[in-house]
């Protein structure tokens, strides 16, 4: 194989490297052989190549990898490759002549949604690596913005199962979010296409044509082993195109990557641990309750709340003069914490917990120390149990007599089942669900008091 194939093919195995080490996920010398080696292919490059113990050895010399490379080790971004996108883009810019509105950037991350801070919640489970790689409490989200912040899409959900369990009665398109399914661990060529052609373009359009600008657009992407090509992804007139950065300078320049994405993992997981305390039940029941579409509705919240200054600060090394309206310097991540450890401080059985705490919960990746993830077995354990003790049809019928004295375990059910009448039906806002899951929690915590009293 030829010197400059190595050369390809090592760039793009440390963009690769670097996001798994972004999200946490461990990285093995048989994983990292087999990905050389999907990526060979995918690439087209021609000849025989064997991702042998001696490559991995040698990959690793290159890039000064050491050799049991623990969680959070990154590779250094290559800065030459970064400063001369950043000039010849900024010229596209100018030639092309684009405004702040009109240039968008996405990127991707994986999100473990079963997860609170171990040091608030004694969970008696396995802190085993196990735990979070399990497909069932991972999903992708990918977050796409223009430099202004001011058009922020849906987010783009992706998860192992077609249509999970907990979207029973739901329409998909009355989700807050675009939802796809897919088997592999990151966006796909197929899913992100579709993506790209039936929500992106077509959102794009809209809002340009509501401010008067001109329906043109770029979308700034990562360097792409198992992306469609550039030439692949423009609207039908083609003025809507995408841009790919140069290898190994995400960790740098890509915009979402500079605090935006960990902007809305630290706004989900505080959204997470409100809903926790709001519902003061036993961690268990917490876990039990919570499905992959509560995940969904709290993470397209957490999206929301991320501000414009946040997002236009983000593009500031690619775009400079957009930072100039950003207005001021304000770190969400750390007024957000700061908040959220007086809360705790205040709250039974929680006062230990400081900032450097929520700190590190806020930053952790998968299962490590600062997080707690519920396995699959226990999953299917709770579900067997909620199972066996989910009331007969008779019971209910005559607990849900409007006659006589409405339990908290009545009204809930009520409220669980008028959320699901409104999954099913494409003319509500979602405003309105919001509000039936914010009584629903309500609802949780009354009934638990009760539990108290009564024992």
């Amino acid at each position: 194989m030829k010197s400059s194939t190595y050369e390809e093919l090592d760039r793009v195995m440390i963009e690769w490297f670097n996001q798994q080490k972004t999200d946490g996920i461990p990285v093995s010398g048989t994983i990292c052989a087999k990905q050389a080696k999907f990526f060979f292919d995918a690439l087209g490059m021609e000849g025989d190549f064997n991702a042998s113990s001696g490559w991995l050895t040698r990959f690793k010399q290159r890039h000064g990898i050491p050799k049991a490379a623990g969680k959070g080790t990154k590779l250094k971004g290559d800065e030459t490759a970064a400063r001369e996108f950043c000039g010849s883009f900024q010229e596209f810019v100018e030639k092309e002549n684009l405004q702040p509105e009109q240039i968008y950037g996405a990127d991707q991350t994986g999100l473990f949604w079963k997860c609170l801070p171990s040091r608030t919640l004694t969970l008696e489970t396995d802190q085993s690596t196990s735990g979070c790689r399990s497909s069932r409490e991972r999903i992708i989200i990918m977050c796409c913005a223009n430099a202004t912040g001011l058009h922020k899409l849906n987010l783009c959900v992706v998860g192992k199962a077609k249509k999970p369990r907990a979207f029973k009665g739901t329409d998909l398109s009355n989700l807050p979010v675009t939802y796809y399914s897919q088997k592999g661990a990151w966006i796909e060529q197929s899913v992100f296409r579709q993506w790209f052609e039936k929500y992106f373009v077509p959102q794009v359009q809209k809002h340009l044509k509501s401010k008067g600008l001109l329906e043109k657009a770029v979308l700034l992407l990562d360097f792409p082993p198992a992306r469609p090509n550039e030439e692949m992804l423009s609207s039908d007139d083609g003025r809507i195109i995408v841009k790919y950065l140069p290898p190994n300078v995400t960790s740098l320049i890509q915009p979402m990557s500079q605090g935006v994405l960990a902007t809305v993992k630290r706004y989900y997981r505080a959204g997470l641990l409100q809903k926790y305390m709001d519902e003061g039940i036993d961690p268990k029941i917490f876990w039990k309750n919570l499905t992959v579409l509560d995940a969904i509705y709290e993470v397209s919240r957490a999206w929301n709340m991320v501000k414009s200054s946040t997002i236009t600060k983000a593009w500031k090394k690619l775009f400079p003069g957009n930072e100039e309206n950003s207005g001021m310097n304000i770190d969400e991540g750390a007024i957000l914490a700061a908040n959220l450890a007086t809360v705790l401080q205040n709250t039974e059985e929680c006062e230990h917990v400081d900032i450097e705490n929520i700190d590190q919960w806020f930053d952790s990746r998968s299962n490590d120390s600062s997080c707690q993830v519920l396995t699959d077995s226990e999953s299917a354990e709770d579900q067997t149990k909620a199972a066996e003790q989910k009331p007969s049809s008779k019971s209910r019928k005559t607990e849900l007599n409007p006659e006589k004295h409405i339990s908290h375990k009545a009204a809930l059910e009520w409220t669980e089942n008028l959320l699901d009448y409104l999954e099913q039906q494409d003319d509500m806002l979602l405003s309105d669900k919001l509000v039936l899951r914010r009584l629903r929690t309500i609802i949780r915590k009354k009934q638990k008091i009760q539990n108290n009293k009564n024992h």
